[in-house]
């Protein structure tokens, strides 16, 4: 290897290509664009899966079933060792402490407390879910659990 050869050709303030200036510029006439037809013309894009008007792939298989997946819950899962990270003694953990600590980002609909990790600070844990073993470490914390909408 050459180190003179490393930063050779590299140009900081690269001018843009002026297409369509005549023959001597090399990109003179049709501008690159080949000859006519769909792609020379201005705003020429082809749409996602188009194979040159040839019945598509997914056109030409056959689909079946539904899926329900558009309309599931988007559930965000925390895991008691965040918890214990990021809350002091006696602080209430729900989603608008969540969204002011940054822990749980985007629109969600339910929140689950995972059971991941230790936990030695009480806390009071508001969520729409809890595993099993989560709510065992938050108590044995001196914790309390609190489930969304269970009353």
């Amino acid at each position: 290897m050459i180190l003179d050869d490393v930063h050779r050709g590299i140009n900081k303030h690269k001018q843009r290509k002026r297409v369509g200036r005549g023959p001597g510029s090399g990109h003179g006439k049709t501008s690159g664009r080949g000859h006519n037809g769909y792609g020379s013309r201005a705003g020429a894009s082809r749409r996602r899966g188009f194979q040159g008007g040839q019945m598509p792939l997914f056109r030409r298989v056959a689909k079946r079933g539904f899926n329900n997946k558009a309309f599931a819950d988007v559930v965000t899962i925390l895991n008691v060792a965040t918890l214990e990270e990021i809350f002091d003694k006696g602080d209430t953990v729900d989603r608008k402490s969540l969204l002011t600590k940054g822990l749980a980002k985007g629109r969600f609909d339910l929140l689950k407390i995972l059971g991941q990790g230790e936990l030695k600070t009480a806390l009071t844990v508001v969520a729409d879910r809890f595993s099993k073993s989560a709510i065992e470490k938050i108590e044995a914390a001196g914790g309390t659990v609190q489930v969304v909408g269970a009353e």
